[in-house]
């Protein structure tokens, strides 16, 4: 097991007790952890996971996991999942994989979120990394210039385009809506960007999970570092 993303994973593993219910990731290292639990399930482990999005909701029962809902089980206890992008606060940008919206919802049902990462995702300042604002359909280019403002307001600039499918057309998210990428190259204020963005009215959400986050496994040549969230 020499990947690094499946050593992250199998460190939250560890995390896991029978009887848990939890949040299930979505992106490449999140899906090292489903793989690695269904090991653990089909060795008689009892859990049950809320998936966060279509493609982990069929990887997970592909690998024999018990699958609920948040409406059935609104309160869970653990969410692991990945990111794009993680600083030393544990703020994270997320989203790559288009399933920022669930992925959000889940992890604030969770008693406790853990990250996975390679040691490349963990940055001094996020912003590199695209940043993923879902919108809705209906006045696009007006929610696309709201979020330029709402970018230049805290210091940021840069492109903000529509993510587009592998055939050209624009990229439709699990809940039926649009992602914007903002390249904003480098995000000084993140908690400043969340609080605007989250008041632009053709927003549904944005990848800066700030304040979610309660530890990450990141691993690199030197092995699994694991970052805490600070005290406030």
């Amino acid at each position: 097991m020499n990947d690094p993303k499946r050593l992250a994973a199998a460190a939250a593993l560890e995390l896991v007790v029978p009887g848990m219910k939890l949040g299930l990731g979505t992106g490449s290292t999140a899906a090292h952890f489903v793989e690695l639990l269904g090991e653990r399930v089909r060795a008689g482990l009892n859990v049950i996971g809320v998936p966060t999005s279509e493609a982990t909701h069929r990887l997970a029962q592909e690998c024999g996991i018990s699958l609920t809902t948040l409406e059935e089980t609104p309160e869970l206890d653990l969410t692991v999942d990945g990111a794009d992008e993680i600083d030393s606060a544990l703020r994270l940008i997320k989203g790559g994989g288009a399933a920022l919206l669930r992925e959000k919802i889940v992890a604030s049902a969770s008693r406790r979120m853990v990250v996975i990462a390679d040691g490349s995702k963990k940055v001094q300042t996020l912003g590199a990394f695209r940043l993923p604002i879902e919108v809705v359909r209906f006045g696009v280019e007006a929610t696309r210039r709201a979020i330029i403002a709402a970018g230049a307001a805290v210091g940021c600039s840069g492109d903000v385009s529509l993510r587009m499918d592998g055939v050209g057309h624009a990229l439709v998210t699990d809940e039926g809506h649009l992602l914007f990428d903002a390249s904003f190259g480098r995000i000084p204020d993140p908690e400043g960007l969340a609080l605007l963005l989250n008041a632009v009215p053709g927003v549904v959400e944005h990848g800066l999970f700030i304040g979610l986050a309660d530890e990450a496994f990141v691993a690199g040549e030197g092995g699994i570092e694991r970052l805490v969230r600070p005290a406030n």
